[in-house]
């Protein structure tokens, strides 16, 4: 009787309906959560309670302030978390298809290699962004176009000090370089020690954004750094830094 009842009452769309609400509440609670926005989250309960007991005890006035809040607090909350939605929506809008590289991508990564073990050598400052599925021209600014093909000699070249586009970052997309002297979004994340600066900051920035791997050269210490979905692999040797950026670039196997 009661499962006859319960059945009448609650359909195959009541649980696919209650199950799309579950996962929507999940997926905004971990958004705020990841996003270090849980106070604000911890606010908009705190509204919302003190609205219901307004709206219960019938504070005519007090609702009102409360509900234009609301209408406010969303647009609020859109506008604090731009930077965090625009990059869920490029995680959303990535490629899915396996890219096979050609051979030619071996040689690129043996230049990026060598010239980055020339200018670790000598402290010469670097940040070099190799795109993979994803385009970063919409999430970078203030770029000199180039159009050649990478070379060891053209990468030391534009990183030498006083150079015109020594300051800003390199973009390598295929086996060329596409532009140089980029500005790149910072990241904010605050587990980063204070002892890497800017080039440090831009990598992970880039990386967090896109899909993209950076690859920063220390000037202070010459120690080569590599930023990929985030994390920031630190003080690899030239041949560590190959392997990486071959696996990275689907020329290796992972597991090997």
């Amino acid at each position: 009787m009661f499962f006859e009842l319960l059945r009448e009452l609650f359909g195959l769309r009541d649980l696919i309906d209650i199950i799309a609400v579950a996962i929507f509440i999940y997926a905004v609670i971990y958004f705020l959560v990841v996003t270090k926005g849980f106070q604000i989250l911890r606010a908009l309960v705190l509204i919302g309670v003190l609205w219901f007991v307004a709206e219960v005890v019938q504070l005519r006035t007090l609702s009102w302030i409360f509900e234009k809040l609301w209408t406010l607090g969303l647009f609020a909350i859109v506008v604090i978390f731009q930077p965090e939605i625009r990059k869920a929506l490029a995680r959303i809008s990535e490629k899915t298809k396996v890219i096979k590289f050609s051979s030619l991508e071996e040689r690129t990564i043996e230049r990026i290699v060598r010239a980055c073990r020339f200018m670790s050598d000598r402290q010469i400052g670097a940040l070099i962004v190799v795109e993979r599925s994803q385009n970063v021209e919409d999430i970078i600014e203030g770029c000199v176009y180039i159009d050649a093909t990478v070379s060891v000699e053209l990468l030391i070249t534009i990183f030498y000090p006083m150079t015109p586009l020594h300051d800003g970052a390199v973009v390598i997309r295929g086996d060329r370089i596409a532009f140089a002297s980029c500005v790149l979004p910072l990241s904010k994340a605050a587990e980063l020690p204070k002892k890497y600066g800017t080039r440090h900051r831009a990598a992970l920035g880039i990386s967090e954004e896109s899909d993209a791997i950076a690859v920063v050269v220390s000037e202070e210490t010459g120690e080569i750094s590599l930023a990929v979905e985030g994390n920031l692999e630190r003080n690899l040797d030239p041949e560590i830094l190959r392997d990486r950026l071959e696996k990275l670039m689907g020329l290796k196997d992972e597991a090997s």
